[in-house]
């Protein structure tokens, strides 16, 4: 019963989750904002069967496309580096080049 509560939040956060094929597999579509969400609902409910799923969804986060993390950054307020990485798990390096390119020192 469980799993249900979690399939429900995912869902109310606006992810598209489904099954792949007659699998076990799920995918999820989600934004890295919505990623972060379930990572804290997750975590907030400590639930531990749960847990495997958000230590998955962390590890996503560091496959952000610098794309990715320039949009991102530029909704930050304020930025900083230590905020972006709070934010997304990038990098050191991923946090500062992003910082240096939206200040226009690239």
């Amino acid at each position: 019963m469980k799993s249900y509560a979690l399939k429900l939040y995912i869902r109310q956060q606006g992810c598209q989750l489904s099954r792949i094929g007659r699998s076990r597999n799920w995918q999820l579509q989600a934004t890295p904002k919505q990623l972060q969400s379930i990572v804290t609902f997750i975590e907030n409910d400590n639930e531990v069967s749960w847990l495997w799923l958000s230590k998955r969804l962390k590890k996503e986060y560091q496959h952000l496309s610098h794309e990715s993390l320039v949009t991102l950054a530029s909704r930050l307020n304020p930025l900083t580096i230590a905020a972006l990485m709070a934010q997304t798990d990038c990098t050191l390096a991923q946090a500062r080049k992003v910082l240096d390119e939206l200040e226009g020192i690239d």
